[in-house]
């Protein structure tokens, strides 16, 4: 503390360049600042810190973060907490540009692993990142403004959120135990053969399409009680709700009763969320994938011929690529990949899927024969996803009911309440002809492609990644669209999917393995290493963790992937 103040007079009224000599670290009461990077003006990219606690001077019980579902838990708790004060003090020293800003990673309604706060299970190390905007008047340093920030706002932001003396003890132990039953639900999901749980009383409608937090006076959700299934909960409790189970399961009904409102919050299960956000308790196996037909995107020599065949240009379904795939062609190449992936369960919407991929009536089928007809739809290879590759299907279905005869559960959204009407629609639908002639078995699906680096962009003198938001990860001037990817719910995770990008082209992609094996390999040290397998240098405090199936739904869409 003491050399930093030292610095900080010596450095004052001076060049903004003279804020170089601040980097470092140094000791506090309880803590280690470490200044990472200091910006190049007061209107540059902030200035990147980090702040490095011991267990012993956090205090935050090893049984909190020793096991991986409850470290993230209480990473996140600890990153709100600090943000929230953090954000108090934002601004109050003065100056141009940037001078004064204080910024951490700011969490959604997803619990996600991120950089911003980590904890070593092992040594019980806690380490923030965060930035700040060091002061200055045009570009002239205003070091006693940044001694302000340093040395009386940020340790104040420390005393008050990263002590377990200072933080709500009951209220850290309610997300911690709620952790262990997201957990617990998630794991006995396959016991049950179930690929997803809603609990009675979730509120699954959000806010606006811009704000994701739980609808004022929304419809609690409430299972029908054909479906309904009683789930253990640590500690001896039990919970209800309705289970989705392994196979084929539409949900139907009028158009605004609440069908896409399901299938959303289903999408968004395959992560945990925080409490009060209404879907808690709706859990979704981790592997399942929202697919959806992406006019324009991609496609790099895949398979499609299990749905795709016989093109009238002779192209080649086998080996398909395009630049520019219709609505059919990029939902066909979306479902392969999905498998691919590992995925064991697909999520799709009728509205946004391309009509042709998914349906053909019994009429189209009698007056276009099939042999006119290179597309063999989705529903005709549904029951057999299932029962070849284990790959179960939730379809949101409102105007064909050509999936009645294949399903195996049938759900209509009434008002937003659930009521279980298999028997009726399945005697509904009786002989109406589902599809054409039984298709030949599925043969196995395998990704045969060889990458081999893009010279030009491992050739240049910096490989500049950025993600945009959710819709787009770029490397250097290549831009790969994540707009339909929708699964990706927060902008952090398209910084980590673009440094994976950058990772894989410098060492990955060599002309010599197979593209699953180089995709497989990177994610793995990931699990392993942390966030350090996709960084150069110290890790940036703006990344959050992805799943397996969208890091391949990034490098399939990826234009200048060299195969």
């Amino acid at each position: 503390m003491n050399r930093l103040e030292q610095l900080l007079r010596e450095t004052d009224h001076k060049s903004y360049p003279a804020y170089k000599s601040l980097k470092g670290k140094y000791t506090f009461a309880g803590y280690v600042l470490s200044v990472d990077h200091v910006q190049g003006d007061p209107f540059a990219a902030p200035s990147s810190l980090s702040i490095h606690c011991k267990a012993a001077q956090h205090g935050f019980p090893e049984e909190y973060y020793l096991k991986p579902h409850r470290c993230v838990m209480l990473c996140d708790y600890l990153l709100r907490g600090f943000g929230r004060i953090l954000r108090s003090y934002s601004g109050k020293a003065g100056g141009s540009g940037k001078s004064g800003s204080l910024f951490v990673s700011i969490p959604g309604q997803e619990v996600l692993k991120r950089s911003a706060l980590t904890i070593d299970p092992k040594s019980g190390e806690l380490v923030l990142r965060f930035s700040a905007g060091f002061p200055a008047a045009g570009r002239t340093t205003l070091s006693m403004e940044l001694r302000k920030m340093l040395m009386e706002y940020v340790p104040a932001c420390v005393e008050k959120s990263l002590r377990f003396t200072a933080v709500n003890r009951e209220e850290l132990k309610h997300w911690i135990t709620l952790a262990d039953e997201q957990k617990a639900i998630r794991e006995q999901l396959s016991e049950k053969g179930l690929v997803a749980f809603v609990a009675d009383g979730a509120i699954l409608p959000r806010s606006s399409g811009v704000d994701d937090r739980p609808m004022k006076g929304a419809v609690v959700f409430e299972s029908p009680g054909e479906d309904r299934v009683e789930l253990a909960l640590p500690g001896g409790g039990t919970i209800k709700g309705m289970g989705i189970r392994q196979g084929i399961s539409l949900i139907v009904g009028g158009g605004y009763h609440g069908k896409s409102t399901l299938l959303k919050a289903l999408e968004r299960g395959v992560y945990d969320h925080i409490p009060g956000d209404g879907r808690e308790y709706v859990i979704t196996e981790s592997s399942a994938m929202k697919i959806r037909s992406e006019d324009g995107r991609s496609v790099k020599q895949l398979d499609i011929s299990p749905f795709i065949r016989n093109l009238p240009n002779k192209k080649d379904t086998r080996n398909f690529s395009t630049e520019d795939a219709s609505g059919s062609t990029s939902q066909a190449a979306a479902t392969v990949e999905a498998v691919l992936s590992g995925s064991h369960t697909l999520l799709i919407d009728e509205d946004t899927s391309a009509t042709n991929f998914m349906v053909r009536d019994s009429l189209m089928q009698s007056v276009i024969h099939p042999e006119q007809e290179p597309i063999l739809p989705f529903l005709a290879r549904m029951r057999q996803l299932y029962e070849q590759f284990g790959v179960s299907t939730i379809l949101v279905a409102g105007s064909s009911g050509a999936f009645f005869s294949v399903a195996d559960a049938i759900v209509q959204m009434k008002e937003y309440l659930p009521v279980n009407i298999t028997a009726r629609a399945k005697e509904a639908a009786g002989a109406e002809r589902a599809c054409e002639t039984p298709p030949e078995p599925l043969g196995k699906w395998e990704d045969h492609r060889i990458p081999r680096q893009n010279k030009e962009i491992t050739e240049s003198r910096r490989i500049k990644t950025r993600g945009n938001g959710t819709d787009h990860v770029s490397l250097n001037h290549e831009s790969v669209e994540l707009r339909f990817v929708e699964q990706v719910v927060d902008h952090e995770q398209t910084n980590l999917l673009a440094a994976m990008l950058r990772t894989l082209e410098e060492q990955y992609f060599d002309g010599r393995r197979p593209l699953p094996e180089c995709v497989d390999a990177l994610y793995r040290r990931l699990q392993t290493e942390g966030f350090t397998a996709a960084s150069t240098g110290s890790i940036p405090g703006n990344l959050a963790m992805v799943r397996l199936q969208e890091l391949w739904a990034m490098v399939n869409r990826y234009r200048s992937l060299k195969v």
